[in-house]
């Protein structure tokens, strides 16, 4: 008869400090100013229509009737996700006579979400 295996723990069994790794770690900690905002664009990606909308704006700019067609979703509602979306600066707009184009901020944005898409395995 196999002896069942133990089950693993994923915390320590003693209480040891790295001193060298915690001061390195400490002295590269960025400001909690910073945190709240990477903490609000996780946020803001974590909602499925603003996520489609940064992917949609990832491939190409794109005007609010063109999202809303591309999402089957009202004008108002893009509307209303593209200004949380700019208000973050995740996103930003052009205007071409009567039409409003929407596009990513910078790259960081494509490449933020470029990876997501990576890490998930859907590329």
């Amino acid at each position: 008869m196999k002896k069942p295996m133990k089950k693993k723990s994923a915390v320590c069994e003693i209480f040891y400090i790295n001193e060298k790794n915690v001061k390195a770690v400490q002295k590269e900690m960025k400001p909690d100013g910073v945190f709240v905002k990477v903490a609000q664009t996780f946020k803001a990606l974590a909602d499925l229509t603003r996520s489609k909308i940064i992917f949609a704006l990832y491939k190409k700019e794109l005007c609010v009737c063109d999202l809303a067609a591309i999402l089957n979703i009202s004008q108002s509602a893009v509307s209303h996700q593209l200004r949380i979306l700019r208000n973050l600066n995740l996103v930003k707009y052009r205007k071409e006579g009567k039409i409003v184009y929407y596009s990513l901020d910078d790259k960081h944005i494509g490449n933020l979400f470029e990876e997501c898409l990576r890490h998930v395995g859907e590329k």
